[in-house]
């Protein structure tokens, strides 16, 4: 917000803005729940998630830079269509929605920010809900660890800088533990990937990127 609003704005931001902290497994924002504001993350990392009839599907994960809660903005409702939760002590930084709308109205760059930002967000969910129609377990899965990837890069050790539990995995990839569970056995056995302890790392990206192109 404040690399793309006016440089007088700032000040406003500096007075409406609450920063804390959340902690590993904090619910920040709970589905259903009334719009207050939105979040930025500075630090850490967060799931987006939301109820799928009796079971929780991962939307997206959040880390430092990305917001949380806009999809809570609009004329028809103000209720959160979506729950967030810290995966890690998290830094966060609160605006309240009034401001947060005023800062839209006032700042044309940072409206059209966050137009490009929906956009390009509801191209993700579409190909999101596609693939949950039309590919694979092991093609999602595919999916899930080169998004992850591009996301949050890599460690040192060549592993995912997420931390990742396999229930988690599931739910990201809209599959049951179990079904998860085979596929990175299967993937493992075919040496497309490595893991240790919970974390994952790429051995064949030929090979996941060919899977998630099927």
């Amino acid at each position: 917000m404040c690399k793309h609003t006016l440089p007088e704005w700032h000040a406003a931001i500096n007075s409406h803005k609450r920063n804390f902290i959340a902690k590993k497994g904090e619910e920040i924002i709970k589905e259903g729940d009334a719009v207050t504001g939105v979040y930025f993350v500075t630090s850490g990392n967060v799931k987006v998630h939301k109820q799928w009839g009796d079971k929780e599907l991962i939307l997206r994960f959040a880390n430092s830079g990305a917001i949380i809660g806009h999809r809570g903005i609009s004329s028809n409702h103000s209720a959160y269509p979506i729950s967030a939760t810290a995966l890690e002590t998290t830094s966060l930084c609160f605006v309240d929605i009034d401001f947060f709308k005023s800062t839209i109205r006032v700042n044309h760059d940072f409206a059209y920010a966050l137009l490009m930002f929906y956009a390009d967000e509801l191209q993700a969910s579409e190909k999101k809900m596609r693939d949950l129609a039309l590919m694979s377990v092991k093609g999602r899965l595919a999916v899930a660890i080169l998004s992850l990837r591009d996301q949050f890069g890599l460690n040192d050790n060549g592993f995912l800088n997420l931390t990742i539990s396999r229930q988690d995995l599931a739910a990201f990839t809209g599959a049951t533990y179990e079904t998860v569970f085979r596929t990175m056995n299967e993937l493992l056995a075919e040496k497309l990937i490595h893991v240790q302890d919970k974390m994952i790392g790429i051995l064949d990206e030929a090979k996941l990127l060919d899977l998630s192109n099927r």
